[in-house]
């Protein structure tokens, strides 16, 4: 119960604050633009209270889930009433939106997705320079490296502790991060100690990502960050996973008898497989079950398992803040990625290499949410903040009615046609449109709620 509270507390603050920032764009810029902007509230009807200030009604709401924006002539039925003859509000009334040029309606359609962009990079831009948490791990050891890889090139091997990496001495893993970001196109010493014997290595570093720094998996090097093995969260419907028997609470001891300990190696080991079917040593409930053998399967053009991962607690960890120049470049960079991972998903859905049941709904979100909220850790709620907001900002952008984008679209193609669409026409798209949303909602969030512990363990 405990869980379930935190989790339905952090969503309804997390969904509400982005849902917020969403609708106060469209508020500043329609103020921007003289539309009339008959009410701003936070939270959705009923209304419980408010004050009204020249022609806009700002007023609190009773369900805590964001807020709306009610603008002059938004409505497709206020618009057919403005278009018959006893119109109580003639279309050339310059604070209905209508009025206004297509180009300042697309502007007003696309400030509510900026704004989600700007507080998702804000967001970024403060943990960056006031906290960025770095693991405090010491000795640096090597967890694992990539085959072909600039590490594997060097002669770096799992097991071998860092003792000299570039100008320093028993490095932090901030400066074996940060030495490999900036030493791009060079050859960094490395010295390492492997079975009682000191060893002297180069590591040459390159960059195809223009304009990217290089991290440190990129470099095809994994440190050790905690003891603890790889615990799964929950496993995804009719995912390889799934279907070999790996259950939610699972411990993954070792996979093919390598002992990974995060999610990032395990992931690296995966896409060198290719595809390989690969063995998994499983602790359930304190006992080790017979060994699983899981056939990877492409998702997020990735080789995936099929399960998501719950981060260890354990890590320790020091706050480094990055001067300011230093923390834009990184939100950039993680704005950037990010924003990818909703389009890259889409992309996988049309082209059949995914399924929808691996979205993850408003359940997902609010278990992650939970998880994000009772963790120690900043970067796991800023993160996971700046992600949703981002993804929220790239879903109103898509060309489908009701949504941002789909207003865009239909004004683009009236400015093509230079003739405005019927409103009775619209207003049949928006309805089909909201029938299409709620059942591909209902469809998520039953995936979301058979994901739910309570279901994995009635499964065989």
């Amino acid at each position: 119960m405990h869980e379930f509270l935190i989790s339905v507390v952090a969503f309804i603050v997390l969904i509400g604050v982005m849902v917020l920032v969403h609708e106060f764009g469209h508020f500043a810029v329609a103020k921007l633009c003289r539309v009339r902007v008959e009410r701003f509230s936070i939270g959705f009807p009923p209304r419980l209270f408010g004050i009204k200030i020249g022609e806009t009604d700002y007023c609190i709401s009773a369900t805590p889930l964001g807020g709306y924006v009610k603008m002059t002539g938004e409505a497709p039925e206020q618009n057919l009433e403005a278009s018959g003859a006893a119109a109580a509000e003639p279309l050339d009334d310059p604070g209905n939106l209508l009025s206004h040029p297509r180009w300042q309606r697309m502007l007003i359609g696309f400030a509510g997705p900026f704004a989600n962009f700007v507080l998702a990079f804000v967001l970024m831009v403060f943990y960056f320079n006031w906290i960025n948490e770095v693991p405090s791990v010491h000795p640096i050891v090597v967890e694992w490296v990539t085959d072909g890889s600039a590490a594997a090139q060097a002669d770096i091997e799992p097991g071998d502790i860092i003792s000299h990496f570039d100008a320093f001495d028993n490095p932090t893993w901030e400066q074996i991060r940060r030495s490999i970001g900036e030493g791009v196109n060079r050859t960094v010493p490395v010295t390492v100690q492997r079975g009682g014997k000191t060893f002297s290595l180069a590591l040459r570093l390159s960059n195809e990502r223009k304009g990217k720094k290089l991290d440190i998996d990129q470099a095809g090097l994994f440190l050790k960050l905690v003891q603890s093995p790889i615990q799964v969260a929950s496993v995804v419907p009719n995912a390889p996973a799934a279907q070999a028997g790996l259950r939610g609470d699972d411990l993954i001891l070792a996979v093919d008898g390598h002992a990974f300990h995060t999610l990032e190696p395990l992931v690296a080991y995966l896409q060198a497989g290719h595809g390989n079917p690969v063995t998994l040593s499983v602790l359930r409930n304190g006992q080790t079950i017979a060994p699983i053998v899981v056939h990877p399967w492409v998702q997020d053009s990735a080789w995936r398992l099929g399960f998501t991962y719950r981060p260890p607690s354990d890590v320790p960890t020091q706050d480094e803040p990055l001067p300011f120049r230093e923390s834009v470049v990184e939100s950039r960079d993680f704005c950037a990625d990010s924003s990818m991972l909703i389009v890259g998903m889409l992309q996988q859905l049309f082209t059949h290499k995914a399924s929808v049941s691996q979205l993850i709904g408003p359940v997902g979100i609010a278990e992650a949410a939970g998880e994000a909220a009772e963790t120690k850790d900043w970067s796991s709620k800023f993160g996971l903040a700046a992600s949703i907001s981002l993804n929220l900002g790239v879903l109103n952008l898509l060309p489908f009615p009701i949504l941002d984008g789909g207003m865009i679209f239909l004004l683009l193609i009236e400015s093509a046609i230079r003739r405005d669409i019927s409103i009775a026409v619209k207003e049949r798209i928006y309805q089909a449109a909201f029938v299409v949303i709620v059942a591909f909602f209902a469809f998520v969030i039953f995936n979301d709620v058979t994901r739910l512990p309570i279901f994995a363990h009635l499964k065989p």
